[in-house]
């Protein structure tokens, strides 16, 4: 059975979450209502996942997911309300493994959570939209490159341009003419060389560093 640490600072919405997940066969080993207490029940209860609310007085969601992340903690996955772009794309860097908006249905937040327990990550679409956006009309301001940036070939780094412009594995083989085997091979490369765990990272490191071409037409 999956087990999920809950925080958030509301009291309603974390009996709410309880009721959807309990009722779906997910155990919740326990409920925090701020960033400080979740880094502590994460560690003390070692949860497969840690549904981790943004907004929080004290720590925040960001500093406990990175706090959480950093010592090999379980997988964060971020529930938001989308206020602030900025809070999303800073638990990205924090080490979040996946984003869910807080009117997710029932049915989705129980596969969002059994898909992060295998490490999967898991984001809403509407979250990558936005993500997108915010880069386009807000790009962030010379951030150091990733030392792996240099390692990448031409190819690579043509791979990393079309995983920054959104284009999932079959888009990236069908624009480059190329077979899914290949293209998953590059990116497999692609996350070693730069230390991206997973897409959503790779999302940021490409339009961090101004790679985000668009398909051919």
């Amino acid at each position: 059975m999956t087990r999920v640490l809950v925080v958030d600072d509301q009291d309603l919405v974390r009996h709410g979450l309880r009721t959807i997940l309990e009722l779906g066969g997910v155990e919740v080993v326990g409920e925090a209502a701020d960033g400080a207490d979740a880094v502590a029940a994460a560690k003390r209860l070692q949860p497969d996942v840690v549904l981790m609310d943004l907004r929080m007085p004290g720590i925040d969601g960001v500093e406990a997911t990175r706090r959480i992340t950093e010592t090999s903690g379980p997988p964060v996955v971020v529930l938001t309300t989308f206020d602030t772009d900025q809070h999303v794309v800073d638990a990205i860097r924090a080490g979040a493994l996946g984003f869910l908006l807080k009117d997710v249905t029932s049915d989705a937040l129980l596969d969002a959570v059994h898909r992060a327990a295998t490490g999967q990550p898991v984001i809403a679409p509407a979250i990558l939209a936005r993500l997108m956006d915010h880069f386009s009309s807000r790009p962030p301001t010379a951030p150091a490159a990733p030392p792996g940036l240099t390692d990448l070939s031409d190819r690579e780094r043509e791979i990393l341009a079309l995983i920054g412009a959104g284009l999932s594995n079959a888009e990236i083989a069908d624009d480059l003419v190329i077979s899914m085997a290949t293209v998953k091979t590059h990116v497999r490369h692609v996350f070693a060389k730069l230390g991206a765990r997973d897409r959503v990272q790779a999302v940021v490191i490409a339009r961090d560093v101004g790679l985000h071409r668009p398909p051919r037409s």
